[in-house]
């Protein structure tokens, strides 16, 4: 798919990996619509687009809420079109080891709120935005595309019960969807982050970024870009579907 002039939501668009793909795919000509819950982190996403001379607007909208997923995709399509690409990128992680035990006595466990509150955002809400992702490219007669973003966190992850499930899912959503929509000219793809210099990870300690970077055999985090990269070429290669991209540096050889 040729990304000039196509309109393509991006959930958690305003912040971290999700502007950086939405800076890397407007830069090649898409207009953009850029959906997430806070309204000044949008308003500020959009300008300093603007600046970059590439078309973007806002959508507040709660991924993990159905009524506010159906408004938020009518409205892009009211104000900018029907869409031709829908990258699922909002995400959380409210990490906790599943039990924590001392001296034979279990005395921490992840609440069901924890684990029910990433499942939500971070599975619920790729269904409800790919659904109607689908269901507005199919009413619109044309073909499209859906990007999932994951994790290799998928593959598990201590202190991620919730998380890896979630990322796990994830990734079996675009399988599925592949073969479901793939009669209608809608392709997908998954792509998997590994450790990404974003401002979650500036904000860890020092030594501790050390450690991680030196896990990778890259030696080093990966940039934003590199994940704008890989969700671009999903978009352009039109005999990709239903697989996924691992931009993880090596850390899963």
């Amino acid at each position: 798919m040729k990304l000039d002039g196509r309109v393509i939501a991006i959930t958690g668009g305003a912040r971290g990996l999700g502007y950086a793909v939405a800076l890397h795919l407007g830069q090649r000509g898409a207009r953009l619509a850029l959906m997430d819950i806070s309204g000044d982190a949008l308003d500020d996403a959009v300008s300093a687009l603007a600046r970059e001379g590439i078309d973007a607007r806002g959508v507040i909208v709660d991924v993990a809420d159905e009524a506010s997923v159906e408004q938020a995709f009518a409205q892009i399509a009211d104000t900018q079109g029907p869409i031709s690409g829908c990258i699922n990128n909002a995400g959380i992680t409210d990490d906790a080891l599943m039990v924590k035990a001392k001296q034979g006595q279990v005395d921490k466990r992840m609440s069901l709120a924890a684990w029910q509150r990433v499942i939500d955002i971070n599975l619920t809400g790729v269904f409800l935005c790919g659904r109607e992702a689908a269901t507005q490219m199919i009413e619109a007669n044309q073909t499209g595309v859906i990007v999932n973003i994951s994790s290799i966190s998928k593959a598990g992850n201590p202190g991620q019960s919730n998380y890896a499930a979630a990322k796990a899912g994830v990734h079996a959503l675009t399988v599925t969807w592949a073969s479901e929509l793939a009669r209608y000219g809608i392709r997908t793809g998954t792509v998997a982050p590994g450790f990404i210099d974003t401002e979650m990870t500036a904000s860890m300690r020092p030594d501790m970024l050390e450690r991680i970077a030196s896990r990778v055999p890259l030696k080093r985090l990966g940039e934003p870009d590199n994940i704008a990269q890989s969700v671009a070429f999903v978009f352009e290669n039109d005999y990709f579907s239903g697989r996924i991209i691992e931009c993880d540096g090596g850390l899963r050889l």
